[in-house]
């Protein structure tokens, strides 16, 4: 469904925008918003993504008996880095 809106912009983000349909990169101003608006959903949904994984990584970390934590395991920051650029493949595969 499409649904028309009136948008104003500034004279540089205006300019910016035509030029884009100008050189055939986007077919209208309004398909240069779209793919703006779009992008941010994109960006939304990593930042997201990778605040779940930090914070289940905190909470199993918060969750962990006295005896068992400890500050750094060998790994852990590899382990972790993996699994934000696992969510960051599932995120671009959307």
């Amino acid at each position: 469904m499409t649904v028309k809106s009136a948008v104003s912009f500034i004279d540089v983000h205006h300019a910016f925008a035509r030029e884009k349909v100008e050189r055939g990169e986007f077919a209208s101003v309004s398909a240069v918003v779209a793919a703006g608006i779009q992008r941010l959903r994109d960006e939304e949904a990593e930042r997201k993504a990778m605040l779940e994984v930090m914070a289940d990584e905190i909470r199993r970390r918060a969750e962990a008996p006295d005896e068992e934590f400890v500050e750094h395991m060998p790994g852990d920051f590899s382990r972790i880095l993996e699994r934000l650029l696992a969510v960051r493949r599932d995120v671009d595969a959307v």
